[in-house]
């Protein structure tokens, strides 16, 4: 976990001053990257031998490089949208990487194919968030060098998945959720009943 968000952290900053148009460098990013990789070991007060902290850097040096050839690099952070149940329940959903027009990328720093239970759950709550695009997980497999990407386009929802999906968040929003006053509510929103 710690090594994925050293570089989340990473892609997402080289691929915001690239769609800028300023020219962040691989070096600059991995720099970055060990910053968060440091701070992450430290908060959780872990120890890591040197050898495994040259791998991490590795790591994040390969899926770096892999990234900027990508059809990610460049794309914005699309801003969170909410799911709004019955009127009652909001979830909120944010993919990492969006095209503006046509998709959103899911992006993972590990091969998540077959896709796990967890991330499919994501995956479709995100379509549910932006239901005009095509999703997209988007694999960066960390573990090999050179990383070889891996672009699975989902297929759409169907209603029975969605109904599905919006009747679990419901019953967890009505049980565990916290009361909100909608009216602050600054975020693009997505209504559903069921």
């Amino acid at each position: 976990m710690v090594v994925g968000k050293a570089i989340d952290t990473a892609v997402s900053r080289l691929s915001h001053e690239a769609g800028l148009g300023r020219r962040p460098t691989t070096a600059a990013m991995l720099r970055l990257g060990a910053e968060v990789l440091e701070e992450e070991i430290r908060d959780a007060d872990l120890e890591v031998p040197e050898a495994e902290r040259e791998r991490s850097l590795a790591a994040i040096r390969a899926v770096l490089k892999a990234f900027r050839k990508s059809v990610l690099f460049g794309l914005d952070r699309p801003r969170s949208r909410m799911i709004l149940i019955n009127g009652s329940v909001g979830i909120y959903a944010q993919p990492d990487f969006w095209d503006r027009r046509a998709r959103f990328y899911e992006f993972k720093s590990y091969r998540a194919i077959p896709v796990p239970p967890d991330v499919d759950l994501q995956l479709q709550l995100f379509q549910l968030a932006f239901p005009r695009l095509v999703g997209v997980l988007a694999c960066f497999p960390r573990h090999v060098d050179p990383v070889e990407v891996t672009l699975l386009e989902r297929p759409p929802i169907s209603p029975e998945t969605a109904r599905d999906v919006l009747e679990r968040c419901l019953a967890i929003g009505l049980a565990e959720g916290e009361e909100k006053v909608l009216e602050y509510v600054d975020n693009p929103m997505e209504r559903y009943e069921v």
